[in-house]
């Protein structure tokens, strides 16, 4: 028993050390890496900033508006980079990326960032002026360094930077998708960073109120609506105010969502035109379905028939469009897993209550004598 004691402790001694030496080698500005990095340039008296994660960005602008910067990361395998962006989007931007490869050589490359394809991200080519110094990266305990300068045409103050690392090393240069990245608003002149997904930002709270905007208006509100519409007509004449006011607050909250998406989509210059096009293609359709609202034929009408298969298929269809989108949008706006599990458990709610209220719709229709209505 007492061996076992002892034997447990011991591991615990063991686990206790290990992890104390891990730490003991991360990174922090209080190191002083001009004693231990072979750096390109003179690395002691730089500015130092812990951004993101394990991300630390030390740098020094001199008067001639060059900057030397040194990032450096808990590194593993991958690649790890910085962006300088005009508008704190990874497009459009120019990067800087270091990484490791299984030999154990090191390599540190410029990427113009064009566009969100493997084959927009162009190696060995990007807007930032670098300097004679020829950029390094090291791999010093479990920290990776890279070490560069960048000349600009004036004294940078706040500038949009990204950062971004991958698990994955690239290949053949190519660049693999990243495992995670952000963008701040640096201040080199004094060292400040703020992260532009904060409340007040723009246009990440553009992007923010789009998406929420979608998400309620197509993903909550107009299901509800259309739910309202087919199960609970038994409660009548309730159940159609009701659809009426719903449908027509989901309408109006999903038309400012296309607003912001297509104010967003120009201030981004995005080139994601299928998302663009399909939202575009839905408030279409919503729009009609307000538009047949006002020209609903009598009960009596021989083409109130036609009204209903009318009304019913296309608001279907834009529900189902509207799903598509929605997922489409998460994907390419590099939504967090958060909105992610959201908007999977609004999705999963809404289609289980469609499921389930349908299954005892007909249950119901099968114990009366007549057939169930044409759907």
């Amino acid at each position: 028993m007492e061996s076992a004691l002892i034997r447990r402790f011991g591991s615990w001694v063991l686990v206790f050390s290990l992890i104390t030496a891990v730490h003991s080698q991360m990174d922090s500005c209080s190191a002083d890496i001009s004693s231990f990095l072979p750096a390109p340039f003179n690395t002691s008296g730089l500015a130092c900033k812990p951004v993101w994660k394990t991300f630390i960005l030390r740098y020094y602008q001199s008067h001639d508006n060059t900057v030397s910067i040194v990032l450096s990361s808990i590194y593993t395998s991958g690649w790890v980079g910085i962006g300088f962006s005009p508008d704190g989007m990874m497009v459009g931007s120019s990067a800087m990326v270091g990484w490791i490869d299984t030999s154990g050589r090191s390599f540190i490359k410029q990427y113009d960032l064009q566009g969100r394809s493997s084959s927009d991200v162009i190696v060995d080519e990007g807007k930032l002026m670098l300097t004679s110094v020829s950029p390094k990266v090291v791999l010093y305990g479990v920290n990776i360094y890279l070490m560069f300068q960048v000349r600009f045409s004036k004294q940078v103050e706040s500038q949009e930077v990204i950062l971004a690392y991958a698990n994955e090393s690239p290949n053949h240069l190519q660049l693999t998708k990243h495992d995670d990245k952000i963008s701040v608003s640096f201040d080199f002149s004094s060292g400040g960073s703020t992260v532009p997904t904060s409340p007040s930002s723009y246009p990440y709270q553009l992007k923010r109120n789009h998406g929420v905007l979608a998400i309620f208006s197509w993903g909550i509100l107009l299901p509800i609506g259309a739910i309202i519409a087919r199960y609970f007509r038994h409660k009548d004449p309730l159940w159609f105010y009701l659809h009426v006011a719903i449908q027509f607050l989901g309408y109006l909250v999903g038309l400012a969502a296309v607003v912001a998406g297509i104010s967003l989509y120009n201030k981004l210059h995005s080139d994601f035109r299928s998302h663009k096009s399909l939202g575009i293609f839905i408030i279409v359709l919503a729009s009609l379905q307000v538009i047949a609202f006002f020209v609903r034929p009598d009960k009596e009408s021989k083409f109130r028939m036609y009204w209903n298969w009318y009304h019913h298929w296309l608001g279907r269809l834009a529900l189902f469009l509207a799903a598509i989108n929605i997922t489409l949008g998460l994907k390419i706006g590099d939504a967090g897993s958060s909105w992610k599990l959201v908007y999977g458990i609004i999705l999963a709610i809404i289609l289980s209550s469609f499921s389930v209220l349908e299954i005892m719709l007909w249950t119901n229709w099968s114990k009366k004598p007549v057939s169930p209505p044409s759907i």
